[in-house]
């Protein structure tokens, strides 16, 4: 009877302590979901933005940019958000109307404060950064240029943004700002792969930066550009030819052909059936051209086209010097380049002009991307208007030069062979980003690549994570061993039968 009670009581005894350990248990399981859950919520990401314009010869664009607010040093990703075409031509066309500069740039810079957050306004850097046409503006005409960037500067200065200022950038800039944004976004950088050669043609300039297991920079230090990025150092061969962009050189060409014959120009870079009258003062306004103006010149000339490839490029070829090289080796005009080594992105009009072409796919052989080109050049003025009816005629007028200077700069400035053409891609964006030299350029003043590769934990998460659960159990079982002379005594508590 006596055990009986005994046995009630402590049934009596484990009931309240049994509901206490239950209870606490779901307690604690009930904390460990919701820790766990808001742990692993999804935070409101924050971000910060930076602004560049990019001034060219025959146009200015506009680029936002952006990036995760608390990480915008070592591993914050940058990319594009939005970009904005200014109406109208270069900044360097308003020489001698500089307010007009300022004003051209209004409607890019509303749709900018539209599309960065408002708080974000004053704290987001806006650059402006001129290229080839304000270089050859600064050539001709030093105190025009001046006028220029004041203008503009009084312009961008009114704007919500942090305005850091405009400048011309160096040929060489450009070349390195190019080939770091390639890289950059292609992810080369930080994960120290094989990097992309860059090829940049604009309106006034072409520049061709890669990187040469052959070039250590003591040939020709003028071209040597040394970097390091995330840990890694870079001896860039970079180079820009001031009036080699492709406005330039027609400008070379015509220069040329007019030497020949004042009043009629019979050009074989142009469709036949393509004739338009010119003005000589308009064609020989640039300094890449302005001392090659014929004496007792018209005021006018006939410009008419022949539609035949292989004359264009003979006549293309006439304005590169291949002659002089006092290196081991050069592209023209004497000008120092190792072999060209590795994949090339070719981008700004190279892309334009080859994608108008059909001709981006470099997978086809090099002769039978002349053999097309050879084909569209002939095609007559007329076939060529019908068979694009919305493309503006200056631009249209011009795809058969273009094409041909892009393959023969290519060939036999650059010295790419029919092997080493397929190593070029034609591209326009890389993951969402315009490719050229904006955002390099935006990344190097606002030190968002390190020089350093940023720091990593001592493991990585998994290993982190098996190694405290490894020595959790360690412990667990050492607590349990600890126990062990307590065992006996347990044992030998009082059973009830």
């Amino acid at each position: 009877m006596s055990a009986q009670r005994e046995m009630k009581e402590k049934n009596l005894w484990h009931t309240p302590v049994t509901i206490i350990i239950t209870v606490i248990g779901v307690i604690a399981i009930v904390a460990l979901v919701t820790v766990a859950v808001l742990q692993n919520k999804p935070l409101h990401q924050k971000y910060k933005y930076g602004i560049v314009l990019d001034a060219g010869s025959s146009h200015t664009a506009l680029y936002i940019y952006e990036w995760p607010a608390e990480k915008d040093n070592n591993t914050g990703r940058v990319e594009q958000t939005h970009s904005c075409k200014v109406k109208g031509p270069g900044i360097s066309s308003y020489a001698s109307d500089p307010v007009k500069a300022g004003e051209s740039l209004s409607e890019c810079m509303q749709e900018a404060q539209l599309k960065v957050p408002k708080d974000r306004h004053q704290e987001t850097p806006l650059y402006l950064g001129a290229t080839a046409g304000m270089r050859l503006l600064n050539i001709e005409n030093s105190s025009a240029s001046d006028r220029v960037f004041q203008a503009v500067g009084e312009a961008l200065q009114k704007s919500p943004f942090s305005f850091q200022g405009a400048r011309i950038l160096s040929g060489q800039e450009e070349g390195a700002f190019g080939w770091v944004t390639v890289n950059y976004l292609d992810d080369r950088l930080s994960q120290g792969l094989e990097t992309t050669g860059a090829l940049d043609l604009g309106g006034a300039s072409t520049q061709i930066s890669f990187i040469s297991d052959s070039f250590d920079g003591s040939e020709s230090p003028a071209n040597s550009v040394t970097f390091r990025l995330y840990g890694n150092d870079y001896n860039l061969y970079t180079h820009s030819f001031l009036c080699y962009g492709k406005d330039q050189v027609l400008r070379l060409v015509l220069a040329h052909l007019t030497q020949s014959g004042l009043g009629n120009v019979a050009d074989p870079c142009f469709h036949s059936g393509y004739m338009e009258t010119k003005n000589y003062s308009v064609l020989y306004d640039s300094p890449c051209v302005s001392d090659r103006k014929p004496s007792g010149a018209p005021a006018t000339f006939t410009h008419s086209g022949r539609g035949d490839f292989l004359q264009c490029q003979e006549m293309v070829k006439k304005v590169f010097n291949f002659t002089n090289c006092k290196y081991s080796q050069c592209s023209f005009n004497g000008v120092f380049q190792p072999l060209v080594q590795g994949p090339f992105g070719a981008f700004s009009a190279y892309y334009f002009v080859m994608n108008f072409l059909n001709l981006t796919d470099t997978s086809i052989p090099l002769e039978v991307v002349k053999e097309k080109l050879t084909r569209y050049c002939a095609t007559p003025w007329n076939e060529i208007q019908q068979q694009h009816p919305k493309v503006k005629v200056k631009y249209l007028a011009e795809y058969c030069f273009s094409g041909t200077y892009i393959l023969t700069l290519l060939t036999e400035g650059y010295n790419f062979t029919s092997e080493s053409y397929s190593d070029i891609k034609f591209i326009k964006k890389i993951k969402g980003s315009d490719a050229g030299w904006t955002l390099g350029y935006m990344l190097n003043l606002t030190n968002m690549i390190p020089a350093e590769a940023p720091d990593t934990p001592l493991l990585p998460h998994a290993g982190y994570v098996s190694f405290v659960t490894v020595i959790a159990l360690l412990l667990f079982v050492l607590f349990i061993v600890s126990l062990r002379p307590l065992w006996p005594s347990c044992s030998k508590q009082p059973q009830i039968v």
